[in-house]
């Protein structure tokens, strides 16, 4: 490094990036089931409907569980 350059500080933390999930995908396949059952049949509505519920559930649970994990200085 030379002289003229300016010393460069390093990072203060850590950059938190959430795992891989299938949430997003499940999330939308359960939608497009939803819409598909207002053509077709309420059965199939209601099975979309309470898929994606679910699943909104579960990824709701786990961006909990993930940030509680997170070091206190983050909250």
């Amino acid at each position: 490094m030379s002289p003229v350059e300016p010393q460069i500080p390093p990072a203060g933390e850590d950059i938190h990036l959430p795992g891989l999930s299938a949430h997003p995908l499940l999330v939308a396949v359960g939608t497009t089931i939803t819409l598909i059952g207002v053509t077709f049949h309420w059965s199939v509505l209601a099975f979309g409907l309470i898929m994606t519920l679910w699943v909104i559930a579960l990824w709701v649970r786990d961006a909990k569980r993930d940030i509680d994990e997170l070091p206190l200085h983050h909250h």
